[in-house]
């Protein structure tokens, strides 16, 4: 179980200020915890400790960087069993996929460790005309400085990771506000943390409201922002944050398509259709939201999905058996709600599940919803996929390109030529074939376009944000 309070952390200590946020389990509703909350006085010691830190950040050599990261997945790995409990408590995740995210959370530190001690340069010609004759180019890469980090309620323990890793890769200091509704396993890594000889200011973990953390989007000590979450909220921070970088990973309201030669297949894509849609209640920016498959296998498929769908189990997450928990709160269940009602006035059909009891939403399955409702426009982030049947390939493409997103899409298809024009066509940050949009691996460049995003993750990838270019040019003789 969850300890009774949790501390935040400021400048590598734990904080036990006071118990101010309660931390429900988002099945039974019930209060699991309490976790101390920072206020703005607190972010600002926090950040000017981050900025004294930087001197010492900077001559923390890399093979110290990576003993640390190091030491973080050895402890994840001792601590395995409770960090996913946590998770499945707080998150409302259910136990197996708790578990999977444990697994990315080592695997993103690992590949982090790696590549903290091959953060390196490049030699540049300069000789290019006369006048540059005997001259040299060297190019180096350096920590940014302070970095601000906001990460999201679903998936607390990675989207953190991914965060935090390449910062201490980098050898940057940060201060983090892990969300609200799910900070314990953020405070869990920041006592990992605090076990090593990081030097003092290198981080700061701090739950905080929404409202009283606007520190962390506005203060110019911060040279990086880097935010996980919706993209209201995401495009509002880089308006406010000034002359920093800014990156986000925002949402999306991905799509998959089943091409005409996949009748022999379905099997396989109708189970990874399901996961991709309504794992982990769907609450993913890269959740299967919307299907396209085409005529001549789509009445096959739709069967197939169907009952795929109505047997997926639903409960408390704790259980092995569960496949669908509850969403993050209520209030998420009955905006989804609301949004689905809407789909069936305008006419679409739920053709599986459709059942909402508090938190609990079934996984659910609709046809024929119109392309201008909120269900088809917006990012659904709950267990709820669209089915809609095409009949060319360019159209199901121009159908997926019919978003305001643009996060990744997947493609089942056998088709090459079919492969390389989605990958060439779609307007996303990535194309996966004969997968679901859901699928990623920690060390690929992981992003969006359109509404869905600025920059890249991916531990090489944020490293390279978290750092500068700095050009040194020698002259030979003078």
């Amino acid at each position: 179980m969850l300890q009774t309070t949790y501390p935040y952390y400021l400048a590598n200590e734990p904080v036990a200020a006071n118990t101010d946020l309660e931390v429900t389990d988002k099945f039974s509703g019930e209060v699991a915890t309490r976790v101390a909350m920072a206020d703005a006085a607190a972010i600002d010691k926090a950040i000017g400790l981050a900025v004294d830190a930087m001197p010492a950040m900077r001559a923390y050599p890399p093979f110290k960087r990576q003993a640390v990261l190091e030491h973080c997945v050895k402890r994840f790995r001792e601590r395995y069993d409770e960090l996913a409990l946590a998770l499945c408590i707080e998150a409302g995740k259910p136990i197996n996929d708790s578990k999977g995210e444990v697994t990315r959370l080592i695997d993103t530190f690992k590949v982090a460790a790696e590549e903290s001690v091959r953060i390196d340069g490049e030699i540049i010609n300069l000789q290019i005309s006369p006048r540059a004759n005997g001259y040299h180019g060297y190019v180096k890469r350096v920590p940014i400085g302070p970095c601000s980090f906001i990460s999201p309620f679903n998936f607390p323990l990675n989207l953190t990771a991914h965060k935090v890793a390449p910062a201490i890769a980098a050898g940057v200091p940060f201060v983090l506000k892990p969300a609200s509704r799910t900070p314990v396993g953020a405070l869990i890594m920041g006592e990992i943390l605090a076990e090593t000889d990081l030097p003092k200011g290198a981080f700061s973990i701090l739950p905080a409201h929404r409202d009283g953390a606007d520190l962390f989007t506005t203060d110019e000590r911060f040279k990086l922002l880097s935010f996980t979450g919706s993209p209201a909220v995401g495009w509002e921070l880089k308006r406010k944050a000034g002359k920093k970088k800014v990156i986000l990973e925002l949402g999306g309201n991905a799509a998959a398509i089943v091409d005409a030669d996949q009748g022999g297949k379905l099997d396989y894509v109708v189970d990874r259709l399901a996961f991709g849609a309504f794992y982990q209640s769907g609450q993913s920016c890269i959740g299967v939201q919307r299907i396209f498959a085409h005529t001549s296998v789509y009445d096959a498929l739709r069967e197939k999905l169907i009952a795929k769908t109505k047997s997926l189990v639903m409960g408390d997450p704790k259980n092995e058996k569960t496949f669908v928990g509850p969403m993050i709160s209520e209030s998420e269940a009955k905006r989804l709600a609301g949004w689905m009602e809407g789909a069936v006035q305008a006419g679409a059909q739920i053709v599986a599940g459709g059942k909402v009891d508090g938190a609990m939403f079934e996984a659910t399955l609709l046809e024929g919803v119109k392309r201008d409702t909120d269900l088809y426009r917006k990012e659904a982030f709950g267990p709820v996929a669209i089915l809609e049947r095409f009949d060319d390939f360019e159209a199901a493409l121009a159908q997926v390109n019919d978003s305001d997103f643009g996060l990744q899409a997947g493609v089942f298809t056998d088709s090459l030529a079919h492969a390389h024009r989605a990958w060439d066509a779609l307007e996303v940050g990535g194309v996966v074939i004969n997968d679901v949009p859901s699928f990623r691996v920690d060390n690929m460049p992981y992003g969006g376009v359109k509404d869905s995003g600025l920059g890249r993750e991916g531990v090489r990838y944020a490293i390279e944000d978290m750092t500068e270019m700095r050009l040194m040019v020698m002259r030979e003789t003078w």
